[in-house]
């Protein structure tokens, strides 16, 4: 049987791909100088499915000790992987490095750009949907305000996308070429940027279901749409239909494809994939990312990432929790005693400055943790290399791919109870837009002393960071109420 193609995990002594010794390889080498007694550990960890959650909140530990440690841990991490990931040819022969893949030869032809155009009106007001309106104006700000009392959003979330309501001429995208890496996406900011007029790259698999989707939306804006298809698929028309390219197996073509297009690009990375499938993927787009940035120094980077990672959270949403743990009720009070503590653990230890918010989910597994670290430390490393970068932590989301997994479905069901915010896809993928703006018209938005610090800016965590108790301690008691509440 043949085994993988394209962007692969390295070959083990015993011919196996392992994303185990990878992620375990990884971890340490990123530690190695700033902490070698969490190196080790992670070097030594026999249970790495369940283990990597430790490693990964040491990562952001250790980061904090300065400035520069936290960007030692960036540059190495990026180093480990790039270094040990590689790319098998689609036409078969021995694995490359993955820097050699950018310039590789393919047999497959080149693509070129077909470009769609919207027939509908332009609107350049920002508006956001929310529980079946579409709110503007007055009523968004006094939305935005309700979401930062209540700890769903950072203030600086809501004064971010404030500035974009204060100006509405922001929104005119057209110089700009907003990358959209997983246009199919439900997270990304294609749809809005197409309302707005913008000019949108699209990049996504070349699956017809995914296009159709696409070529919807973009018919019915007022926008562009450019897109890969291949060079002999004939006119435009026809060309349509097979639209798209596979990144994973078609790394240098896409290389070459965006690094010839006109104009200022915006590299945004909204890709995912299922299990040890997306830390190719991560790393097919972070090749690429450091290759187009190399040939095309002026092109800014874009990121959303997840709220359930490891974050270094300000002293105040740490002094948001505490004074909810304060004010909690007699019942779960009881809970905390009767699991010996397992339950209801505290956020936070008091006065913390800045706190760890540890918002892992176990189910989500270290591929998933590794695949989006990978993209905290790209965005560190390019914003120290003066890049403008958006990098935004996005909400808990109603996404397809949350609602497969059955636990995580339910965790979300009954998250509310907890005082976390789940919203909806639609609501989700237009306030980050606004945030991408936001980020664009500001030069990356203010500069900040710390990597921690510009991770924190703006962020939209949905209440994770602010809620009174250590996400995971909560999370079982979620999901029951979750299960609960589908059955009634």
């Amino acid at each position: 049987m043949d085994g993988p193609t394209g962007v692969v995990f390295p070959a083990t002594a015993d011919g196996r791909r392992s994303t185990t010794a990878l992620g375990r390889a990884v971890v340490a080498d990123a530690l190695r100088a700033v902490d070698p007694v969490g190196a080790r550990s992670a070097e030594h960890e026999t249970d790495w499915r369940r283990g990597y959650l430790t490693h990964f909140r040491r990562l952001v530990e250790a980061g904090l000790l300065s400035r520069a440690a936290a960007l030692t841990i960036a540059r190495d991490g990026l180093a480990a992987l790039h270094s040990r990931m590689r790319y098998a040819p689609p036409g078969g022969g021995v694995d490359i490095p993955l820097d050699a893949a950018l310039t590789s030869t393919d047999p497959q032809p080149p693509l070129r750009t077909a470009t769609v155009t919207g027939t509908g009106p332009v609107d350049r007001e920002l508006s956001l949907p929310y529980r079946g309106q579409r709110l503007r104006g007055d009523d968004l700000r006094r939305r935005l305000d309700a979401w930062a009392h209540a700890g769903v959003i950072e203030p600086s979330c809501a004064e971010a996308v404030g500035a974009v309501l204060a100006n509405p001429d922001w929104l005119d995208l057209r110089d700009q070429r907003i990358v959209v890496l997983g246009a199919g996406a439900e997270m990304g900011p294609l749809p809005s940027v197409l309302r707005w007029g913008g000019d949108v790259v699209a990049l996504d698999l070349p699956r017809p279901e995914i296009w159709r989707r696409v070529l919807h939306t973009a018919r019915r804006h007022g926008g562009r749409l450019h897109l890969p298809v291949p060079s002999d698929a004939g006119d435009d028309d026809a060309a349509l239909t097979a639209a798209g390219a596979d990144l994973l197996h078609r790394l240098p073509q896409v290389t070459r494809w965006l690094a010839g297009l006109d104009g200022r690009l915006v590299l945004g990375n909204y890709v995912y994939a299922d299990g040890a499938t997306n830390v190719r993927v991560a790393t097919a787009v972070d090749a690429l990312t450091a290759e187009l940035t190399r040939q095309r120094p002026d092109t800014a980077l874009a990121f959303l990432a997840t709220p359930t990672d490891v974050y270094a959270v300000p002293g105040e949403a740490v002094a948001h929790a505490e004074r909810g743990y304060a004010a909690r009720g007699a019942t779960r009070r009881s809970l905390r005693l009767i699991s010996g503590g397992r339950l209801l653990r505290r956020n936070y230890p008091p006065d913390a400055d800045p706190g760890i918010n540890d918002s892992l989910v176990p189910q989500q597994g270290p591929n998933y943790a590794l695949a989006k670290r990978l993209q905290r430390w790209r965005a560190a490393v390019a914003r120290d290399a003066g890049t403008t970068v958006s990098f935004t932590v996005a909400p808990p989301t109603r996404t397809r791919s949350v609602l497969r997994n059955r636990a995580l479905a339910a965790a979300y069901a009954g998250a509310h109870r907890f005082g976390v915010e789940v919203f909806e896809p639609a609501t989700s993928n237009t306030l980050m837009a606004a945030l991408l703006v936001h980020d664009l018209r500001t030069g990356g938005g203010p500069a900040q002393d710390h990597p921690w610090r510009d991770e924190a800016y703006a962020a939209a965590h949905g209440g994770l960071w602010r809620i009174p108790y250590a996400p995971r301690s909560a999370l079982g008691l979620a999901v029951l109420l979750g299960l609960g509440g589908a059955r009634a």
